[in-house]
């Protein structure tokens, strides 16, 4: 045992998932200090954006045996974050699962490295309150459950962000945050979070300088900006009328609504462990592909399955967001998506305007819209006295219950007079 009370039996090699932010730096001297064991950093890039060969030296100089850089943006895109947007996956009606989505692709290639570097342990940085040890764990679960997991929030003394800068400092570990700044922050190519720090006693509009990669709607450009997106069986292929591969779509598309203020949310949300927090959370990209792909399905899909579909969409928000991405109901619900996006091919333009998207045109060559039928004008596709019987069937029920049950309803419901 160690002086943490710190079970170091059995690990001889453990695959920490890296990201070189104040958390995991400082898990890798506590790991050597503690466990004894050899320590391989597992760096997964979705598209944050950081300076990798710095990431990759960090984690060498305090300690890692080796390090792997995995370029996990195009799998990230492509398996991940096209099938929630085809599913139209939103948890709690504003999340779009930015961080949800990010976590089992990093945690499926950490167990392929572990795997592959024989390794007997998986480590991730994840709280002991949030919802990311859940995701990383079931992942593990579900892919490798013969390997040892360890988290060091829930072993080590350490109780606040300040207590790991003070570790982090008395081990001579760089980190990129202070005290002044205790924002804990998630990037990747869909999406920045941000927690902690004065998101946690202010429940209203967050400061401003939590703000990265969003203008200030106020500051935006007051001139509407017009942005078309195409898609092909539900899937993004082009913006502004050129096809682009999916990292250059986002990318283009970022840019695009981060400049005229659009995608930001501000959400106190339930999370899986059972509390609730208060998080601030940048989608530029994701909230256009959302509202356009959202208004395409309108025009090409039926109402039953367009109805049917937003039961599914929940149901699937909640899978992501509750780490279940690796189950076969995921897998299933997926199947049915897949059916449904058939048809959904067609482009959709939108006006962005400081931080407000509205549509502005949308076609599809499989549109369901029939002007002959549904327009005002009376036309010959569609002979109106069919709707009497139409009425007559659908309210059957109403008018037998209101002939058998209608006198004796009324009644009851009528009040007592007093003696």
């Amino acid at each position: 045992m160690s002086s943490h009370g710190v079970s170091s039996s059995k690990v001889k090699r453990v695959v920490l998932a890296y990201s070189g932010g104040l958390d995991t730096s400082i898990i890798i001297p506590w790991l050597r200090e503690n466990y004894g064991c050899e320590v391989i950093a597992m760096v997964g890039d979705v598209g944050q954006g950081d300076d990798y060969k710095a990431v990759r030296k960090k984690a060498l100089s305090t300690g890692a045996s080796r390090v792997f850089v995995e370029d996990l943006r195009e799998e990230f895109i492509t398996r991940y974050l096209w099938k929630a947007l085809q599913a139209g996956a939103v948890y709690e009606g504003k999340y779009l699962l930015g961080t949800s989505l990010a976590r089992p692709v990093l945690a499926k290639r950490q167990v392929e490295v572990a795997l592959a570097c024989g390794a007997d342990a998986v480590a991730h940085g994840c709280t002991g309150k949030g919802n990311d040890q859940v995701r990383f764990e079931l992942t593990y679960k579900a892919l490798a459950p013969h390997l040892r997991v360890i988290a060091p929030w829930r072993e080590w003394a350490i109780k606040s962000r300040e207590d790991a800068i003070d570790y982090a400092r008395a081990h001579n570990v760089p980190v990129p945050v202070t005290k002044k700044e205790p924002y804990s922050r998630d990037q990747n190519i869909w999406h920045l979070s941000h927690e902690g720090g004065p998101l946690e006693t202010k429940l209203g509009e967050p400061p401003e300088d939590a703000w990265k990669l969003t203008q200030t709607p106020q500051r935006a450009p007051g001139r509407e900006a017009a942005v078309t997106i195409g898609f092909e069986v539900g899937v993004p292929i082009s913006a502004n009328g050129k096809r682009l591969k999916p990292i250059a779509l986002l990318e283009k598309l970022n840019a695009i609504a981060g400049e005229n203020g659009v995608g930001r949310t501000d959400l106190v949300e339930n999370r899986f462990v059972g509390m609730k927090s208060h998080g601030a959370y940048e989608t530029p990209a994701g909230t256009l592909l959302y509202a356009a792909h959202h208004e395409l399905e309108a025009l090409c899909l039926d109402r039953e399955t367009f109805h049917y579909k937003q039961h599914v969409a929940l149901r699937y928000a909640e899978l992501v967001y509750y780490g279940h991405w690796f189950t076969p109901l995921r897998e299933a619900l997926d199947g049915f998506v897949e059916r449904t996006q058939r048809h959904v091919t067609g482009e959709v333009t939108l006006g962005l305007c400081r931080g407000n998207v509205r549509v502005l045109d949308r076609r599809s060559p499989f549109s369901l819209y029939d002007v002959s039928i549904g327009g005002f004008t009376m036309g010959a596709d569609y002979d109106q006295k069919d709707a009497e019987g139409f009425i007559n069937i659908l309210g059957l029920p109403v008018k037998i219950a209101a002939a058998k049950q209608g006198s004796a309803g009324a009644a009851a419901s009528r009040p007592r007079r007093k003696g």
